[in-house]
């Protein structure tokens, strides 16, 4: 049978690629569907049909009719009736973003049920206890999906517990049926419809209408995803992890999310479905330990093929229902920081996608976690030799972090906002912990698994966290843990790798972040980008991590560097004697430490609001040219016999006229004289600067700050442009986005280079570098970037990502 289609495909006629009207859920089922794979039969609602209906605040015209023309063909395959006998067909109903949000949205499973259908059920099972379970299991989700429901007010449990196989099935329907139909209505004033045909039309619409949950709006607002998208629904023939003692539901990724370790990693629980695996309820079983040998083979194999042709570690979510298995879903993982930069390296490794692909599944965010400080390791050591060691969970993302114990969501987030650092303790969480997550430094949870809420979450925010943590009892609030009772709070500490729960906070360190999987990454980063960067520099112990974070060039500033060892900038700037003997003794050793690698020194700068303090007629870029030529002198004589190759660059310069007579100071050849450009008159005079200097740097930060007006300052701080972008008074955050007024001027910068090739052109930028600002730089034909040591690795890798 065929169905005329707006708003509904199916999976068997999508197209995959057609990610943004399919969702990524329906995108991989019709993906997996059309190679061959054992997927259950379904359709999917488009996010046209969503976004209609966010519009309007009602289904879409004609929505309803296709919904029922597919569910016509849908039980012409399968063989099964929709509401009915003498086999049902049940439907899942989920919801399906074109960006992954795992558990933020709604889903409800087993929907179709009413007398027919669940005596059918039952017969055709021969398990009228199965009946049971699954009739109080869907009012449970209908319930909360659709009415906003408490959690546990259908105790599925209970209801279920005397009920036998060989029980009369329309009694028990009855039974079961009335009671959770009473807990609904006095919970929420609402009852699910008898006719299955309704109950399908509400789930559509609460999976619209979870779009718009405070819990979804704050993921989408952390994680910068637009909120016009919208998410599609996927309408699929149930299969029962349930049903019996062979069957069961699980979730595999390809490789260890929290590790990145190769092979096959998830959990499986037997006799149960897909929402007790990611609840967090009961804490499953591994995977490769539960799961049947003949179903462990073909689930490795899929899994393992499905990696190759998709060039990702992915997230699979299946059921067994009888010894057979199925595949639910099929989306690329997410994965921790450290996971995240071990996988790129093994795929780089492995060779089997090109680097470009490989390099985009890493960001420059996960490159600044990965470089995190941890724990001091003798502090870590005494702390489980003596009794600050409370418990032991899973570890679901690394991270080492230590906080004040907070038991609520609310009160986590508030704590933040009030500047503490929180770990949040729950016996599990769900969608509407969101928040508190997203505020807590750490996340403890007593029951679940590595593929639980929690753990999914925590990894999706980079957010240190451990689960499974079963000696942990959260009451009120308060913790016990073996007996040992803890007040919210008391200081505690965890880490997401090991699992452990410490007593007390620990001294961090900063630890050798070149481990050897993100030396691979940086390396093929560079290699693809073709870039110069340098990392900032104050002492000769900077030196050694600037190089082996991946720079190839290093810069510094007299004035930093002589305030670093004691000297009073303000009191020198007179005594040229004084700076040129200063600059060469606190030099030599940085150079020394540098070697042949080319060093870029900013020169005092006479316009910094400390010197325009101490000599306000001085104030102009070369007020002191005598100032200029001790630099030189003290440079010069601190590179002797170190093979470093130095320029010094005097920033505020603003015209080719200044540039000429920075280059009539110089005396000798070496070190080179250049300049740095902070305002939009020095870079529309770009081209005639470089041509009468060695080097030039643009600031870009001091540029966008003159265009709009602002200190530099609030450019490196929160506030108070947080707060202003809030109210709407700025269109573009110049923190993080290079405003339409600049992008034209930075044209000029690049135009400079071509037009002086014996002058090096590069950009500074200060603070943590979007992707975006580094890509257009890099899209200019920009190739020399210095930034500040830490930036070192993550402006690499984004670099290398803007080449592929």
């Amino acid at each position: 049978m065929t169905v005329a289609t707006g708003y509904t495909l199916t999976f068997a006629g999508a197209d995959p690629a057609a990610v943004d009207r399919l969702g990524g859920k329906g995108a991989g089922l019709a993906r997996m569907t059309q190679q061959g794979l054992r997927v259950p039969p379904g359709y999917v609602v488009s996010t046209d049909a969503c976004r209609r209906y966010l519009a309007t605040a009602s289904l879409p015209d004609g929505l309803a009719g296709e919904l029922f023309e597919q569910l016509a063909a849908l039980e012409a395959s399968t063989g099964k009736t929709f509401g009915g006998g003498p086999v049902p067909l049940l439907l899942s109903v989920r919801s399906g973003a074109p960006v992954s949000m795992p558990g933020m949205m709604d889903t409800i499973l087993n929907l179709g049920l009413g007398r027919a259908a669940a005596v059918a059920l039952a017969e055709v099972t021969g398990d009228t206890r199965f009946m049971a379970d699954v009739v109080a299991r869907f009012h449970t989700m209908y319930g909360e999906t659709v009415f906003g429901a408490l959690g546990g007010v259908v105790d599925v449990g209970a209801l279920t517990a005397a009920v036998t196989a060989g029980d009369d099935p329309g009694q028990t329907y009855d039974r079961v049926w009335s009671a959770c139909q009473r807990a609904l209505l006095d919970d929420t004033g609402d009852q699910v419809p008898a006719d299955p045909r309704e109950q399908l039309l509400g789930a559509v619409e609460a999976v619209f209408r979870s779009w718009n949950t405070r819990r979804a709006r704050t993921y989408r607002e952390f994680h910068g995803i637009p909120h016009d998208v919208g998410t599609a629904v996927v309408v699929q023939s149930m299969v029962f992890g349930n049903l019996s003692a062979d069957s069961g539901s699980g979730v595999v990724f390809t490789r260890d999310p929290a590790t990145g370790e190769p092979g096959l990693f998830g959990e499986y629980l037997a006799h149960s479905q897909g929402e007790d695996v990611v609840a967090g309820t009961r804490t499953p079983d591994r995977v490769v330990d539960a799961l049947a040998p003949q179903l462990l083979a073909e689930l490795r194999s899929t899994c393992a093929e499905l990696e190759r042709r998709q060039g990702d570690v992915l997230d699979i979510e299946f059921t067994v229902e009888r010894s057979v298995l199925y595949f639910l879903q099929v989306r690329a993982a997410k994965r921790t920081p450290e996971a995240a930069v071990r996988i790129a390296a093994d795929f780089l490794a492995e060779g089997v996608h090109p680097p470009a692909e490989v390099l985009a599944k890493v960001s420059a965010a996960q490159v600044r976690l990965v470089q995190r400080p941890g724990f001091d390791a003798a502090e870590l050591d005494a702390a489980r030799a003596g009794d600050r060691l409370l418990t032991t969970g899973i570890g679901a993302c690394p991270g080492q972090v230590s906080g004040r114990l907070v038991l609520d969501p609310d009160r986590a987030k508030a704590a933040a906002d009030a500047g503490a650092e929180v770990i949040l303790a729950r016996r599990i969480t769900s969608p509407a912990d969101l928040h508190g997550m997203i505020a807590a430094r750490g996340i403890v949870t007593a029951t679940g698994g590595a593929t639980s809420h929690a753990a999914v979450v925590a990894r999706a925010l980079g957010t240190a966290c451990v689960v499974g943590a079963s000696a942990l009892e959260v009451a009120g609030d308060s913790v016990v843990v073996g007996g040992r009772a803890l007040a919210e709070g008391d200081l505690v500490s965890l880490d997401g790798a090991t699992g452990e729960l410490f007593a007390g906070a620990f001294a961090t360190a900063t630890p050798a972040a070149a481990t050897d999987a993100l030396s691979a990454l940086v390396s093929a980063a560079g290699a693809a980008a073709g870039c110069a960067v340098f990392g900032r520099v104050t002492r000769p112990s900077d030196v050694d991590s600037a190089l082996a974070a991946g720079a190839t060039g290093l810069v510094s500033a007299v004035d930093d560097v002589l305030a670093a060892t004691g000297a009073v900038v303000g009191d020198l700037v007179v005594d040229h004697a004084a700076v040129a003997e200063l600059v060469a003794e606190r030099f030599a050793p940085v150079l020394a430490a540098a070697g042949d690698v080319e060093v870029g020194v900013r020169a005092i700068d006479l316009l910094a609001e400390e010197l325009v303090a101490h000599r306000p007629s001085l104030s102009v870029p070369l007020g002191l040219p005598g100032l200029i030529e001790a630099q030189l002198a003290g440079l010069a004589a601190a590179a002797s016999g170190t093979g470093a190759r130095v320029h010094l660059a005097v920033r505020h310069v603003s015209d080719p006229a200044e540039a000429e007579a920075l280059r009539a100071v110089r005396t000798a050849p070496r070190p080179g004289a250049g300049a740095y450009l902070t305002s939009p008159r020095g870079v529309v005079n770009a081209a005639g600067i470089a041509r009468a200097s060695d080097a030039l740097w643009l600031d870009l930060g001091a540029l966008q700050a003159a265009v709009f007006g602002l200190p530099a300052s609030h450019l490196l701080a929160s506030e108070p442009l947080d707060g202003y972008l809030r109210r709407g008074l700025l269109s573009v955050d110049p923190r993080v986005a290079i405003d339409p007024s600049v992008d034209g001027l930075l044209e000029r910068v690049a135009g400079a280079a071509a037009e002086a090739p014996g002058c090096a052109v590069g950009v500074r930028l200060t603070g943590e570098v979007s992707a975006a600002v580094a890509g257009r730089l890099y899209g200019l034909g920009l190739r020399r970037f210095a930034v500040d040591a830490p930036e070192i690795r993550p402006l690499i890798v984004t670099l290398g990502q803007a080449a592929g």
